[in-house]
């Protein structure tokens, strides 16, 4: 959270870290759990903030902390490396494995498990099954745990659409991450302590995959059951003659109209049991592209709450493509979030994008990201597979 004082630019803002499992989980060396950051604006020792700075320098510094090496913002790293003697060097690397270890267990479990428990109200009142686990497991620490403090829930509100919408598009890369992970630690191990941890000011806790994964398959399921209930939802809205029924019939219309009239024979529109809330999208594959000769479903599920609920769209034809999950969920950015029209054309876009710049946003499929931005064999490998699927698609 960053908050501006009235003196601001003449004094720097407050910044403060929400995400802390109550005061309980410290993230970063320079991430308390208190929610205290700090961070210095070019690195150097004993500067101060300037009226110059602006919110870009708060946000670049704050990213800056988030990196892949977090054992590096501790004070004493430099000094501990410049010891050359190779058991400190060995000793040093078993810790920062040990960090980055528990940051991973517990990034899944505070920073995207519990927030998306709490948006479906599975935890800490939502779900009997979770509950009574926890409580027939006799371990009431634990089930204090996995309840988010006060400041992390209007974070969690404000963005639950976007978290639930994310989720489905990485949930096989945090499966991917989970497996690696318990194939390698102990379940139920102890994390171990940081030399820049204290008492009150740590990241304590232990190791639990088999866990955290059933409830990340629970999560899903979840989310999935949210998506289908719209279009329940949405016949009891259009039998009302709400207004968003009748917009979104309109915008349905008026998008198929245009796409007759520009002859865009690529893309297909129909609304599923006459439904504006479920939209089926055919996609055939432009000659010379790498889709040439395809046929791809997808059913788009739109929210009686639209725009404040975003669209999800799942492809019913299999396909090996860097923005379609394992799962079968199409990752797009649209220009425009209000509009069904700009949906439609980011759903295309995404498709057909054949030299996209590099975006770690769209990482929904490691083996296919991997073989896509790898070596120029790994491009031919990720093509082919493609093409392949392309070709199924058609049978």
């Amino acid at each position: 959270m960053i908050t501006f004082g009235k003196d601001y630019p003449a004094t720097p803002p407050s910044v403060r870290a929400l995400t802390t499992n109550k005061g309980r989980c410290r993230f970063n060396p320079n991430i308390y759990a208190s929610g205290k950051v700090c961070f210095t604006w070019r690195g150097e020792p004993g500067e101060e903030w300037s009226s110059a700075q602006g919110l870009e320098s708060i946000l670049i510094s704050i990213q800056s902390l988030l990196s892949n090496n977090p054992y590096e913002n501790e004070p004493g790293y430099n000094k501990a490396h410049s010891d050359t003697a190779q058991d400190n060097e060995w000793k040093d690397m078993l810790t920062e494995l040990s960090l980055y270890a528990k940051i991973r267990h517990e990034n899944l479990r505070i920073a995207v498990i519990e927030p998306l428990e709490l948006s479906l109200g599975i935890l800490p009142n939502g779900s009997a099954k979770i509950i009574a686990e926890r409580a027939s497991e006799g371990d009431e620490a634990d089930e204090e745990d996995q309840k988010l403090s006060e400041n992390d829930k209007p974070v969690v509100d404000k963005f639950a659409d976007l978290r639930k919408r994310r989720f489905l598009w990485y949930f096989g890369s945090y499966i991917q991450t989970i497996d690696t992970a318990d194939s390698d630690i102990s379940r139920k191990r102890r994390f171990q302590r940081m030399p820049f941890e204290s008492q009150g000011n740590t990241m304590d806790g232990h190791f639990d995959y088999p866990e955290l994964r059933r409830r990340m398959v629970l999560l899903r399921e979840k989310i999935i059951c949210e998506t289908h209930n719209w279009l329940f939802e949405g016949i009891g809205v259009k039998e009302q003659d709400l207004g968003i029924a009748s917009n979104l019939q309109r915008q349905y219309e008026h998008i198929v109209e245009d796409l007759k009239r520009q002859r865009n024979f690529a893309v297909d529109l129909e609304l599923v049991d006459t439904s504006p809330f479920l939209w089926a999208f055919t996609y055939f594959g432009r000659p010379m592209s790498h889709l040439d000769g395809g046929i791809f479903k997808f059913k788009i599920y739109i929210s009686p709450r639209f725009p404040e609920e975003q669209p999800r769209v799942f492809v019913e034809t299999p396909i090996f493509h860097i923005r379609v999950s394992r799962e079968g969920v199409l990752c797009y950015f649209p220009r425009r979030t209000d509009e069904m029209r700009y949906h439609i054309e980011a759903i295309v876009a995404a498709l057909e994008e054949e030299s996209p710049p590099y975006d770690p946003r769209t990482t929904v499929h490691p083996e296919a990201t991997k073989l896509f931005w790898g070596s120029p064999e790994d491009r031919k490998r990720y093509h082919r597979a493609l093409r392949r699927s392309v070709e199924k698609s058609a049978e």
